[in-house]
């Protein structure tokens, strides 16, 4: 069985509040894209994980997708299976795909091994694995709340616009980027800004995490303003980052250019 893990941007992020936990409260729209990772899974003879693509530099126990396993494992009679993952969303980059690989696991294994879990068990289950893991079980645009955990759903659709995705060789710590925000309550909520015409987002749909990344890494900065100066209809960082991304009314040819010297850039049809 074989299934393609999807990335997730976010459509504006607004840090409101600090909790008593020492995390945050955010408010931000979740919204699938086709940059994708693939994974396959297998029955075997013995358990067994392999990965290939983008080198992860981790321990195998620290994988998402083997923490999916294993917290499967911990519930339910898993026989053994022969796992493959092969990683091309760029980790690191505000994009979630660690947390779809984890998510796809999870389906993957439920369908497999006919267990029988409802979505709002594979929410919960996720979870526990990772904060942005549940969103990937439905994998469909959310207005998401909490630390990024408590979704509404939304109607929202991109078809028709052509993504420009860039994600420069730069690391951005999440902890950092929120040390330098304060959060506050936003004037207009991303649930009425969504319902608004696309050209109007620039001007009211905002990431705080740029205000705090953006002078510490004017690179990134950069790469909005030039997907601005490309033609891009809104431009944005994905998360903490470091990923840009553009929505535009036509076709890119932004690789051709060679815009963004040793960035991985992707570009499609959504």
């Amino acid at each position: 069985m074989i299934c393609f893990p999807n990335a997730k941007i976010n459509l504006g992020l607004n840090v409101v509040s600090k909790r008593t936990d020492g995390y945050h409260n955010i408010e931000t729209i979740f919204y699938p894209i086709p940059v994708k990772d693939a994974l396959e899974v297998a029955p075997a003879s013995q358990p067994l994980f392999t990965q290939s693509g983008i080198p992860i530099d981790a321990p195998e126990e620290k994988n998402l997708v083997i923490r999916a396993l294993n917290a499967l494992k911990a519930r339910h009679a898993i026989p053994p299976l022969e796992i493959h993952l092969l990683k091309a969303i760029p980790f690191g980059a505000g994009l979630g795909g660690g947390s779809s690989d984890a998510a796809f696991l999870l389906k993957m294994v439920n369908e497999l091994c006919g267990l029988r879990l409802s979505l709002d068990e594979l929410e919960a289950l996720a979870a526990t694995i990772g904060a942005d893991c549940p969103f990937f079980v439905r994998d469909t645009p959310v207005f998401a709340t909490g630390t990024g955990n408590v979704f509404e759903p939304i109607e929202l659709s991109l078809k028709g616009y052509h993504l420009c995705l860039v994600k420069p060789d730069i690391a951005v710590s999440t902890p950092e980027a929120y040390a330098r925000v304060t959060p506050a309550t936003p004037k207009i909520s991303l649930k009425e800004i969504i319902k608004r015409p696309l050209a109007e987002w620039r001007d009211v749909m905002i990431n705080d995490f740029e205000r705090s990344v953006f002078p510490s890494r004017p690179e990134i900065g950069h790469i909005k303003e030039a997907l601005y100066g490309e033609g891009a209809i809104y431009a944005a960082m994905s998360g903490s980052g470091s990923s840009v991304f553009g929505l535009f009314d036509a076709p890119t040819r932004l690789k051709e250019k060679a815009l963004f010297p040793d960035c991985f850039v992707w570009e499609g049809a959504l």
